[in-house]
């Protein structure tokens, strides 16, 4: 990512997790990013386009970190303790990218419902593990998509 696409980037997820998605406008991004309107659209073709992004790279980045981690794990206890340290530090270090992923988790409009589904994607791999540990004995065999829900609330919120 070049360095005005990566300002354009950052700049609209602070402006996004501040005001909201729908009250940042794409002048508000060009005046704090100091770009002309032109350079944005070269980079990006609507405020939407930047979001979609935006919430793309940063679920890219959790569930890469998590599943190099897991890659080294034998046992499903340890991976999930993994998931847990990795969403804990991704929340700490993105704090921006949490608010707005979880911002935009009720409503129906486009945005709304690519946010439901990178967290769903999300919850399968919580899911799969704890399924994992209940086919291994680790874990008492118990509905691993209510588990996996009730975790991923207890460590976002």
């Amino acid at each position: 990512m070049n360095r005005t696409k990566r300002k354009i980037f950052e700049t609209s997820m602070q402006l996004f997790a501040k005001k909201g998605y729908e009250a940042t406008s794409i002048e508000e991004i060009t005046a704090v990013v100091g770009v002309a309107k032109g350079t944005l659209y070269y980079h990006f073709s609507s405020k939407e386009e930047i979001f979609n992004f935006l919430v793309e790279e940063g679920m890219k980045l959790l569930k890469n970190s998590i599943q190099i981690k897991m890659q080294s794990l034998n046992n499903a206890t340890d991976k999930l303790r993994a998931i847990v340290l990795i969403q804990i530090k991704v929340m700490a270090k993105y704090e921006d990218f949490i608010s707005i992923l979880l911002s935009q988790l009720w409503g129906n409009e486009a945005r709304n419902n690519t946010c439901k589904n990178y967290v769903f994607d999300y919850l399968k791999i919580i899911e799969n593990t704890i399924q994992e540990g209940i086919d291994s004995g680790e874990f008492v065999k118990l509905n691993p998509e209510i588990l996996a829900s009730r975790y991923i609330c207890i460590n976002m919120f």
